[in-house]
């Protein structure tokens, strides 16, 4: 019999994906050290170390720094609809606290952010979005920490200009239903266009241990800029999340000739 194509650590990675998907590994279980599976299977080092890499890059499996790995809680990518995300429907379902809040909810799973705010002076690139001084606290910051059940998926830090936050409902860890675009709303700063901007990079030394991957895995970072009708940006926010966790889509009308 002719020996397979494939290569070995893809024939690996197919066998440990096909026992995750037919529920033999669940959800949440601990996997076997590379070493103990090199033991008790022969496999070489280097093929069990690509196969868990690319079961990581497809979403089946999660590394946790200085804990081993795991069978993924979502077994797949959460999706990111950036065209509906930011709806008043979307954003406030079942009392959610933002659009992230329901993408979650609606995997079954429970979302849960860990706030720090607080005031201070923004980046030179949010400055000149948002149009403040880099002098002095400019800016009320929510930095967040978010999870999907007990992984973290996401981290964000949203600023506003602060004749518009401070001494708001937006400087409070809990925004309530609807998140932070719900009250700015109510303020009179309805977010009447948002501008998403994506990069594919590496993660810094410290987005990398907040998010728990290792330092070579490919993180996305979205910039999302909310604008009212007369132009003025209200909110600049960068999210960061590792690319093997999430998938994007974004869905516009096209001009369609006479």
């Amino acid at each position: 019999m002719a020996e397979s194509k494939t290569p070995k650590w893809r024939q690996l990675a197919d066998e440990l994906a096909e026992e995750i998907r037919n529920g033999d590994r669940l959800p949440g279980s601990l996997l076997p050290q590379i070493r103990e599976l090199v033991e008790t299977t022969g496999w070489a080092y280097d093929t069990v170390r690509n196969a868990y890499r690319a079961l990581e890059d497809e979403g089946l499996i999660v590394s946790r720094k200085g804990q081993g790995t795991y069978v993924a809680d979502i077994l797949g990518k959460i999706h990111r609809d950036a065209t509906s995300r930011y709806s008043k429907v979307a954003r406030e379902s079942a009392g959610s606290r933002g659009a992230f809040d329901t993408e979650i909810r609606n995997l079954g799973m429970t979302p849960k952010s860990v706030s720090k705010v607080y005031r201070a002076q923004p980046p030179e690139k949010v400055a000149e979005i948002l149009g403040v001084s880099r002098r002095g606290k400019s800016t009320a910051v929510r930095e967040r920490t978010m999870f999907a059940d007990q992984t973290v998926v996401q981290i964000a830090t949203s600023y506003f200009p602060g004749d518009v936050a401070f001494d708001t409902a937006l400087e409070q860890e809990d925004t309530g239903p609807g998140g932070s675009i719900s009250r700015l709303a109510e303020a009179g700063f309805v977010q009447a266009s948002m501008t998403e901007q994506l990069e594919v990079r590496q993660p810094e030394k410290a987005e990398a241990a907040a998010l728990g991957i290792p330092a070579d895995r490919p993180v996305v970072e979205i910039t999302h800029i909310g604008r009212t009708d007369e132009g003025r940006a209200v909110e600049v926010c960068i999210h960061v999340v590792p690319a093997n966790l999430w998938s994007f889509s974004f869905t516009w009308s096209v001009d369609q000739p006479n």
